[in-house]
């Protein structure tokens, strides 16, 4: 499913991306408050000239973050970026959000970003991927979590916790509910063994 996987097509432009290992850096925009991508061209001391769009501009040494090599674009997780500052965090979950990729593992955080639209992907066929999978194993998806909390407790036979938080319009409220409703599938469905 192109909302759950990256394409292969995607994964090929995306390496096409301009790189240098040692100048690509990023800087803040003070603009919209995000960050602008450039190639450093010379370190003078604390001052760094970042060339941005044919621009050259000066910016303190400690407000310039690395760039990610472009493979990393899109990861699906991203404890496993090289660079973990602030610009690559926000550029990682901005990049797979323009391509309606709207989770992200984070760790053992899964982080949604709400599309104000609704995506396939919380379809009963969505659902069959993630049954009995660990999450390493699928895309990010909130059905990975719930079914990590599911499996945890089946093993455990302990009492399991999923904390969905965010500001108001964030999704909670449905991520919730994809959650229940994803356990309620499940365990009605006969897909798992008798007396799970």
């Amino acid at each position: 499913s192109p909302w759950l996987c990256v394409s292969h097509e995607l994964k090929v432009k995306l390496k096409q991306k301009p790189y240098d290992p040692k100048k690509s850096v990023w800087v803040p925009n003070k603009a919209d408050g995000g960050y602008l991508e450039g190639l450093m061209e010379s370190k003078d001391g604390a001052k760094v000239t970042v060339n941005i769009g044919g621009e050259m501009k000066v910016y303190k040494e400690d407000v310039v973050d690395q760039v990610n090599p472009p493979k990393f674009d899109c990861s699906d997780d991203m404890a496993g970026l090289t660079y973990l500052g602030n610009a690559c965090v926000l550029w990682n979950s901005v990049i797979r959000y323009k391509n309606e990729l709207i989770y992200t593992y984070s760790g053992l955080f899964c982080i949604a970003i709400n599309p104000y639209k609704r995506f396939p992907i919380y379809t009963l066929r969505t659902m069959e991927i993630y049954v009995g999978k660990r999450r390493n194993e699928c895309p990010p998806h909130i059905f990975a979590i719930a079914e990590g909390a599911y499996q945890g407790m089946m093993q455990s036979g302990c009492n399991q916790s999923i904390l969905i938080t965010g500001e108001s319009g964030a999704g909670k409220t449905e991520n919730t509910k994809k959650v229940i409703s994803y356990f309620a599938t499940i365990c009605s469905s006969g897909k798992r063994k008798e007396g799970e």
